[in-house]
């Protein structure tokens, strides 16, 4: 047993990746810290499925947008190393910034097609960044599977991407989005909402639930279901909509009719400031 270790240096994990032997599958996960349920969940179904599991804790500057919330994001690394020590993984991967973005660093990915939709236009350079940094961890960590929650379903389908595109030797594991008893998507940022804020949030996931029920009932029309969301949303007031769509479930295109193969329903929208995602599939029938 190589036991779980903490790493704080490229130069450390390269050395502790040298020890696994050749044939133990590797899983990873990769997060920004402030872990909540949802993190976890992610590692407890890495552990299941690999024989090694190494979870990294990076606050990456490079995909956060021009004023948005860097210098507030919670960092928690003590207590993220403490929700972890339980869960049977091998190692924590927390780099420094230098470990990620060498000095000069100049080279960036950037996917043209996914990443024009949704969140895209609100957050310029926010997937140019999410698909520099974890490519970057992907070659670092060199694991065998990585493992993401259904939550951002964008950023997941520009992975997959990424990781088709690229030839990234990497399988790639989706995980359903975890849940507050109310609804709400856990999320770090939950974090910054007010109580007021907190009691209204799981109002985007009842307006998800009633755009599904009206698709079980038989409506198609691209339109008419993501109407329907959005008015319920908006019947709050207090919420900023951003986007509410009705989306291809791998192109992420809008879709004036859902056919056979389903879709994705996708919101984002502010409350009192805080920017919050959430998604529907819509299955296949």
């Amino acid at each position: 047993m190589l036991g779980q270790v903490v790493l704080r240096s490229l130069a450390e994990l390269r050395a502790w990746r040298a020890q696994i032997p050749l044939g133990e599958s590797l899983g990873f996960v990769a997060t920004m810290g402030a872990l909540h349920e949802g993190h976890i969940s992610l590692v407890r179904e890495s552990v299941a499925k690999c024989r090694r599991t190494v979870v990294s804790i990076f606050v990456n500057p490079t995909q956060f947008a021009p004023g948005e919330d860097l210098d507030k994001y919670p960092r928690t690394l003590e207590s993220d190393l403490a929700k972890l020590a339980p869960l049977g993984i091998d190692a924590v991967y927390a780099p420094s910034v230098d470990d990620l973005y060498p000095p000069e660093a100049s080279t960036i990915v950037v996917e043209t097609s996914l990443s024009k939709h949704l969140c895209g236009p609100f957050r310029p350079g926010h997937f140019r960044g999410v698909m520099t940094v974890v490519l970057t961890l992907f070659n670092q960590v060199r694991p065998d599977a990585a493992f993401f929650g259904q939550k951002d379903y964008q950023q997941c389908a520009v992975l997959r991407r990424m990781v088709r595109d690229l030839a990234v030797p990497v399988e790639m594991v989706v995980c359903p989005t975890v849940r507050e008893p109310d609804g709400l998507a856990m999320s770090s940022r939950n974090a910054y909402l007010t109580p007021d804020a907190r009691l209204l949030a799981p109002c985007i996931y009842e307006s998800l639930v009633k755009v599904l029920a009206l698709y079980q009932l038989g409506e198609s029309s691209g339109s008419r279901l993501a109407a329907e969301g959005l008015a319920h949303l908006q019947s709050a007031t207090q919420f900023e909509v951003e986007y509410y769509s009705v989306v291809h479930l791998n192109t992420l295109e809008p879709l004036e009719c859902v056919g056979k193969a389903g879709a994705v329903v996708a919101v984002a929208a502010r409350l009192e400031g805080t920017r919050l995602i959430d998604n529907v599939l819509l299955e296949a029938h």
